[in-house]
């Protein structure tokens, strides 16, 4: 069952520098992330994952960020504005129900739901969207906190996100997450 969603303003603490020390978003996504690549970032918030995903996606890639509410949008843009980034970012609303990507089928190089599946009321539709997204190839970083989401019920998310196709890789170690590498077969 789906938790509440975030305030938009608690997304100030989530982008805070502080934050960095339990969790290092360059360090996170050093081994998935390359230049020129297609970026999706699922609950973007105010862009603590997606200032770091441009940056390591170089002149090159672009990075999606998908994000409910409206202020943590125009946070993020801001943000990324000020750190000369505007031009690789391309933010979208969703909706409760949809994530309004797809149009983005199959080009997608590496997607990322950090902290935020456990608040969508669908669970296996997110997971499907996502899927289809991705290139054959490509990689979903799914991580979830332990303070929201226990052992057994990350399990079902696993096991919901290989009902769609995905195939089960690393579990790399993320402070206080359970985290997990999905990757789309290729055909």
């Amino acid at each position: 069952m789906a938790q509440p969603v975030c305030p938009w303003w608690l997304g100030y603490v989530l982008a805070s520098p502080i934050r960095r020390l339990l969790q290092d978003p360059e360090k996170i996504l050093m081994p998935y992330v390359k230049p020129n690549m297609v970026a999706l970032d699922i609950g973007s918030a105010m862009g603590f994952f997606t200032l770091p995903l441009a940056r390591m996606t170089s002149h090159g890639g672009r990075v999606i960020a998908v994000d409910l509410q409206e202020k943590m949008i125009a946070s993020l843009r801001r943000r990324a504005e000020k750190a000369g980034l505007s031009a690789q970012i391309e933010t979208r609303q969703c909706s409760e129900t949809q994530l309004g990507i797809e149009d983005l089928a199959g080009q997608v190089d590496f997607a990322l739901i950090f902290a935020v599946l456990h608040e969508m009321p669908d669970i296996p539709a997110t997971l499907a969207s996502v899927y289809r997204a991705l290139k054959a190839g490509g990689m979903l970083l799914m991580a979830e906190p332990t303070g929201h989401v226990d052992g057994p019920q990350f399990e079902e998310t696993i096991a919901a996100a290989q009902a769609c196709g995905f195939t089960v890789g690393a579990s790399p170690k993320i402070r206080r997450s359970h985290a997990r590498v999905l990757t789309k077969p290729h055909p």
